[in-house]
């Protein structure tokens, strides 16, 4: 059988809309939900932020209420990205809101299988006296050749994209403070 290309063409515009229908998808118009969600932001407590994923430092907008992320969308009057969002980016709503994520502190004993939850008043200073027992064990004040050099070989610090030019510049101080030489950062693109 010959077809023309205009008889194809119908042809499968209706063959297509017959299998869409049939597959569960309502064709007709439905209520638009962002007239509830303009609603609901208008009572929102709005935050600015930096999105965590890249290097770039795209500026977001997030609403709260209740103390939960209602909407996290572009921030319009950042000078990086003015209001746009890469598909990372825009998936942050999802991560702020899902269930599998954590939001206790987990620690995993040495030779331990299990993970056991902890306050946060228990692990900051845990961690800071690792640092110090790491630290104090490790420093070096002079290397081979009596060169003054005052470090430690025995931390290393990985940064994240997730800190503005500012907090690295601190967190960078901080480090070089306790003598770090393998410091990294993931925004090294």
């Amino acid at each position: 059988m010959l077809l023309s290309r205009r008889e194809f063409l119908k042809t499968s515009a209706v063959t297509a809309g017959v299998a869409v229908t049939g597959m569960g998808f309502a064709l007709a118009p439905v209520k638009a939900h962002a007239v509830e969600l303009r609603k609901n932001l208008e009572e929102a407590t709005r935050t600015t932020t930096i999105c965590p994923y890249c290097a770039v430092g795209c500026g977001l907008v997030v609403d709260a209420s209740d103390g939960a992320v209602i909407n996290i969308e572009g921030d319009s009057e950042h000078p990086i990205n003015q209001g746009t969002a890469c598909s990372k980016g825009s998936s942050l709503y999802q991560m702020a809101n899902n269930d599998d994520r954590l939001t206790t502190v987990r620690y995993r004993a040495a030779g331990a299988t299990d993970w056991t939850e902890m306050s946060w008043e228990d692990a900051i200073p845990m961690i800071a006296q690792r640092i110090k027992d790491t630290r104090d064990a490790t420093f070096e004040t002079t290397n081979a050749n009596d060169a003054v050099v005052n470090r430690t070989l025995g931390i290393g610090s990985l940064g994240s994209a997730a800190l503005d030019n500012e907090e690295c510049w601190l967190y960078q101080k901080m480090l070089r403070a306790l003598g770090l030489v393998y410091i990294e950062h993931q925004a090294r693109n």
